[in-house]
């Protein structure tokens, strides 16, 4: 197995998993400027392997990280020659444990080699990789302990108590949307949660709460945390002893809105937990009348979350870019096409913002495009469609316009490489406004004319010989 490192810039939290408030564990500190070397380690006090109902059929679960942290002074010297191990003996009964290449094991006990440490920095492997097992209880718990070495600092210990979760909280998946959100109108969601396990809540229920960038949860109860005042991320506790077999639903709806000047989609999504651990970044705690649940009908729900997607009156628009691109025949040149981002929508994450097609000039040859490998950090993806205005996943360099779509939230301008194979001079006509609404942006030129196609990065290249110089055409979204 992969051994993941990360290199933490700062003491860093780990994921939502921690099912507790963290234990920082440190060697005795030194007075700033003596120049000691001093280890941290920053593991999570509690952490939840894997939920009851589960056993033996968990996923294997390989989260569990062992942060070591050099303590800034002034002067510092790195951490030389770290070193941690990491002791899961205590697991046995509640945990199978699946060695990895990146920490050597003998038995339950993991060798973890990190290195050198500059002062203020850290390093985190995840050592081992967790596997469930059959007949245990919620509850049900172990210990994990680690030690970390160094050359030039005090040996440090820390114990982490590794627990069994559940049960495992089912909600409906995909949901009903919602279309023609104003911004600042309201929105209702009532989270629905089903408990189809053998095992009831014995310790109450949580409900976490997220909404995408540019929607903000308006309704504050008391018995919820939320990120801040302009709430995007809500965790809720309920005391509830949820029955195996039964179905709940919150007394009252969520409440969210559309924050201006507003997106043109987005989405609240929702997950139930237990027991119930709080997230240390849910500090607020609101002021309005709890929040309940209702028992429901029973409900075959088998999804991890619920999620609601979200189209608003919102709309971005965008102006192509153009250009005029000139050579000989057999040359081969490069054009650069674009938009122009106008807003006031703005597109969210990786949420495609529309299309792009580019239909060279008669007499030139599009040679090369800008297309996507697994992996690639590019904003641009481009297709060769089997004919203008059409749809297609070919990526062969043929003759014919270029359709491309953005990866990212703003799109920009591209490189095109174009080649002349005997075309009269054109000239690119000027830019036309478009105009994008969500779920999937689609525009259409704002002029009466309409423009030829174009799509951003796309190449071109032109047969051998001599003749007059060409030019690309307008472009349009679709």
């Amino acid at each position: 197995m992969h051994l993941p490192i990360r290199v933490l810039g700062r003491p860093a939290a780990l994921a939502a998993s921690v099912a507790a408030v963290f234990a920082t564990v440190v060697a005795p500190a030194a007075a700033d400027g003596s120049g000691q070397v001093v280890l941290r380690f920053e593991t999570p006090e509690t952490f939840v392997m894997y939920n009851a109902d589960q056993g033996s059929g968990a996923a294997p679960d390989d989260r569990f990280a062992v942060p070591v942290h050099v303590v800034a002074s002034k002067g510092g010297e790195p951490a030389r020659n770290v070193r941690v191990v990491v002791d899961a003996s205590g697991l046995k009964g509640v945990a199978r444990l699946a060695h990895s290449d990146g920490c050597p094991a003998e038995g339950a006990v993991y060798t973890c080699a990190y290195g050198t440490l500059q002062n203020g920095d850290g390093e985190s492997y995840t050592p081992l990789s967790l596997l469930g097992v059959d007949g245990v209880e919620p509850g049900d718990s172990g210990t994990v302990t680690y030690t970390a070495t160094a050359d030039n600092a005090a040996t440090v210990t820390g114990t982490t108590r590794m627990t069994v979760g559940g049960p495992t909280l089912s909600a409906p998946g995909r949901e009903k949307g919602v279309s023609g959100l104003a911004p600042g109108q309201p929105a209702n969601l009532t989270a629905r949660l089903a408990d189809n396990t053998r095992f009831a809540t014995e310790q109450g229920v949580a409900l976490q709460v997220g909404t995408s960038e540019g929607v903000t949860l308006t309704a504050l109860h008391s018995n919820c945390f939320y990120t801040g005042r302009a709430a995007t991320s809500a965790w809720c506790t309920f005391p509830t002893k949820a029955a195996a077999g039964a179905a709940y639903r919150t007394g009252a709806p969520l409440v969210y809105t559309v924050t201006p000047p507003g997106r043109p989609a987005g989405e609240v999504t929702y997950t139930w937990s237990s027991p119930p651990s709080r997230p240390a970044d849910h500090p607020v705690r609101g002021t309005g009348p709890p929040l309940t649940l209702v028992r429901t009908a029973g409900q075959d729900f088998d999804d991890s979350d619920g999620r609601v997607g979200i189209t608003t009156t919102v709309q971005a628009d965008y102006r192509p870019v153009t250009a005029t691109v000139r050579g000989r025949v057999g040359d081969t040149v490069k054009v650069r096409l674009g938009l122009e981002d106008l807003g006031p929508g703005r597109a969210r994450g990786d949420e495609e913002t529309g299309r792009f097609e580019v239909v060279p000039p008669e007499g030139t040859t599009v040679t090369s495009i800008p297309f996507t490998f697994e992996g690639d950090t590019g904003k641009w993806a481009c297709a060769r469609p089997e004919k203008p205005g059409a749809r297609s996943s070919a990526r062969s360099a043929a003759t014919g316009s270029t359709r491309c779509a953005r990866r990212g939230a703003r799109p920009r301008s591209t490189s095109t490489s174009v080649s002349t194979a005997g075309s009269r001079a054109r000239r690119a006509p000027s830019a036309r406004t478009a105009r994008t609404t969500a779920p999937r942006p689609t525009t259409s030129p704002s002029s009466r004319s309409t423009p030829r196609p174009l799509r951003p990065t796309a190449a071109s290249s032109a047969a051998p010989g001599h003749g007059p110089r060409a030019s690309w055409p307008s472009s349009s979204w679709r």
